[in-house]
């Protein structure tokens, strides 16, 4: 009979347990004993959690302390030299060290490259691969786990990235080879691996290989039969992909000696019948269709429907699960007990994805009768959502069929814009600037709850703000940089901020989710058409130009990376709702310079991560993303000058779109690559400003003016110098000022010295 199951649980915590115990353990206040001990306390309840909602064979390694990937490289021992590991166990510290440069214990040392996990907004940390490095088993962190879900009561099924996905995102560094010459090796180790965990009593493990949803050269291909025979002998494999259908490699993932095979569903629900119809009589197919990267409730009706004749045809054989980990979500509905209640009955979190799939099986098993009452709930939330009159807005429709291609071009190209900036500006070679936020202190967030809670009125509270913003830009000046920000002091999160002043948004108060460590976001849910009601910086940006002759930074969060980190509504196409972003935020900047703002920052570092993972889907989404920027930066004149940002993404596939956004300075993030991502800019000579980042601000480490003087001459090698900017390659807002002051200090120092070079050379 139909098995229901669960890929992974968000590690988080309901109340982000998670990132205090480890935030407390790296500022000392929690010792590694405590930090486990909160660990196991987690663990512990989200297995009870899971198997509460009648779900078997419960994930176990989903956990992690940072990052799964990174989890790999330990237990791998793929541990750069740089971070003086004995060679030994992979202890807590040697992790923490490449993740983000420091650790209570051990040298710092330049952390790990940072990236996004396919096209979501989780970050992993990127393996680092070398000519002969060897591999052995290093970290006995997942037998622990096991024994502990086992001394608990339960069934254990541990969950590990493949081989195969783990090479492929790893990057080589040094002198290049081809990395599937690790491959034996790797493979080595992880048939050690399941051979300890069968020795453990696990019945069933599961190896995530999700890049078979990509487009994979044929070694590749090839690759996995001969990796997956290595595997036999241990533990069941149940194979799981997930974030798209797998295409032509759908027939090679069904011939693999494994036990199971898991298809996203929801991504690419065609895929399904051509696995039922081939499927080997000896494997069992797991099906994702319970949406796991999005917060809408099923349609568990029309999903039955679907499911009914493949149950009649495999029986056991199927098993039902959410599309992939529930990391992406947030853990349980019931803690929103201030959202709209009609809202809220549209939705469902980690926790109510689990019922859905736990439902869905029991009908199956028992027929719909004996689920009928929550059939009947989930039918009435879905028809009172589709009638709802807070979704549409016919205004923002007809604006949207009203708009054309041409309200994204700028009145001159950018040679003649770059001109006109320049005398207005002023600017010395290599300006300097920063991508926008500075420290959000506990001054600043405890302002910020007292206004929430009542405690603080609003003239008090913008008083408060008015201060912060004062201080930020008296720091700067102090500093020397060129061209300042008001240091974002009023915003909670990048995208929240605006999706709370835009029609259409809706938010949680405990919604959270990882981004990377420690980082969790509390993604808006966008439910409706978006509209722009009033203007949501210009007051702040005007007060802090008030306060300096220097250029002043607006600051805007462009319309795809509110698309993309925001829980988008899925009865309308992402196209349409990323125009109707567009429309809004275009009105922001043309109030923004009307204001006499002259420089505006519109932030798409969700740009790379909405690319489709199969090349045939790219350029349309290209097409509208780029169309998207334009619709809301375009329409401004031009002495004013637009920037974007963009971070952790490899650029070199979309480099033409980033042209095609036609901003005047593109900052990005290169501090982690060591300006590896500017070969992509040189080679197809980005024709205009950049700004390379030489601050890695995800790390508490202070680089050195020597440091980023040498970043720099790296990127004048491929950039003329006249088009390159001086900054950090992200916000500032989770540093502290005693991290950033003597960073900014650095940096200024480095573009001083950067002009003296150019003016005797």
């Amino acid at each position: 009979m139909a098995t229901a199951h669960n890929l992974g649980f968000p590690r988080i915590g309901a109340g982000r347990e998670l990132k205090q115990a480890v935030e407390a353990y790296w500022r000392g206040a929690l010792d590694a004993d405590g930090l486990q001990q909160a660990g196991r306390a987690l663990r512990l309840r989200h297995w009870r959690l899971q198997a509460a909602a009648g779900l078997t064979s419960l994930p176990v390694g989903d956990f992690s302390w940072y990052d799964h990937m990174l989890d790999t490289s330990a237990w791998l021992g793929a541990v750069p030299a740089r971070f003086g590991w004995n060679g030994a166990t992979v202890d807590l510290d040697t992790a923490f060290r490449m993740a983000r440069g420091r650790a209570p214990s051990g040298a710092d040392a330049p952390a790990c490259e940072m990236t996004k996990w396919f096209d979501t907004n989780y970050h992993y940390l990127v393996p680092e691969l070398q000519r002969g490095q060897r591999f052995r088993l290093a970290s006995a962190a997942l037998f622990e786990q096991v024994a502990e879900c086992q001394a608990a009561g339960y069934s254990a099924r541990p969950v590990l990235v493949g081989p195969l996905t783990w090479l492929w995102l790893g990057k080589v560094k040094g002198e290049p080879f081809e990395r599937l010459t690790l491959l034996e090796e790797i493979t080595a180790v992880y048939r050690e691996m399941l051979a300890r965990l069968r020795a453990q009593g696990v019945a069933w493990v599961q190896i995530d290989e999700p890049i078979l949803a990509l487009e994979l050269p044929a070694a590749w291909r090839e690759a996995f039969a001969t990796t997956y025979r290595a595997l036999q002998g241990g533990p069941e494999i149940l194979l799981a992909t997930y974030f798209g259908g797998l295409g032509e490699n759908l027939a090679l993932a069904l011939d693999l000696p494994v036990q199971a095979l898991h298809l996203d569903a929801v991504r690419d629900p065609a895929q399904v019948a051509a696995a039922v119809a081939r499927l080997p009589a000896d494997k069992c197919l797991s099906l994702g269709v319970v949406d796991g990267r999005n917060v809408w409730r099923s349609d568990l009706a029309a999903t039955l429907d679907g499911l009914e004749p493949i149950h009649a045809r495999l029986g056991e054989r199927l098993w039902l699960a959410p599309s992939c980990s529930l990391l992406h979500v947030p853990v349980d509905l019931a803690q929103e007990t201030a959202l709209d209640p009609e809202l809220a009955s549209w939705l469902a979190f980690a926790t109510q994805k689990l019922n859905e799939v736990a439902t869905l099986a029991r009908a199956l098993r028992e027929g719909r009768a004996a689920v009928a009452p929550a059939l009947a709930s989930n039918a009435a939330a879905l028809a009172a959502r589709r009638a709802s009159s807070r979704i549409r807005n016919p205004a923002v429709q007809a604006r949207l069929a009203a708009l054309t291609p041409a309200q994204g071009d700028r009145l001159h190209p950018y040679p003649v814009r770059a001109q006109t900036q320049r005398a207005r500006l002023e600017l010395p070679p290599f300006p300097t600037t920063t991508i926008g936020s500075f420290p959000q202190t506990a001054e600043i967030r405890k302002a910020r709850q007292d206004f929430r809670q009542g405690r603080l009125d609003e003239a008090a509270y913008n008083e408060a703000m008015q201060a912060q913003i004062a201080l930020a830009v008296e720091r700067q000046e102090a500093l020397g940089l060129d061209v300042l920000v008001h240091g974002e002091a009023e915003r909670n999160d990048m995208v929240e901020y605006f999706g709370e002043q835009l029609a259409g948004f809706a938010f949680t108060t405990q919604g959270w989710v990882q981004s990377y460590g420690s980082r969790c976001v509390k993604p808006p849910i966008l439910y409706g058409d978006v509209a722009r009601p009033a203007p949501m910086t210009v007051a702040w940006s005007r007060y802090a130009q008030s306060l300096t002759d220097k250029p002043m930074k607006g600051m805007l969060t462009g319309p795809i990376t509110i698309l993309q980190w925001s829980f988008v509504r899925d009865d309308q196409p992402r196209r349409d709702t990323a125009l109707q972003i567009a429309l809004a935020l275009r009105d922001e900047v043309q109030d923004l310079e009307a204001a006499g703002i002259g420089v505006i920052q519109v932030d798409e570092p969700a740009l790379r991560e909405g690319l489709p993972l199969r090349r045939p889907e790219w350029a349309a989404y290209l097409d509208w993303a780029s169309l998207a920027f334009r619709i809301a930066a375009g329409g401004v004149q031009d002495a004013t000058q637009i920037h974007t940002h963009m971070c952790y993404a490899e650029f070199n596939d979309i480099i033409q779109t980033i042209a095609a956004m036609d901003a005047d300075v593109i900052n990005i993030e290169t501090s982690r690559s060591d300006m590896e991502l500017l070969d992509a800019f040189e080679r197809f000579r980005y024709p205009n400003e950049i700004g390379p980042g030489v601050y890695d601000v995800h790390t508490p480490s202070v680089p050195t003016v020597a440091e980023m003087v040498a970043l720099m001459r790296k990127a004048a090698a491929l950039i003329p110098p006249d088009r390159l900017w001086v900054n950090p390659d992200c916000g500032l807002k989770t540093r502290g000022w005693a991290e950033v002051e003597p960073a900014l200090a650095n940096l200024v120092e480095a573009a001083r010295q950067l002009r003296a070079e150019c003016a005797r050379a």
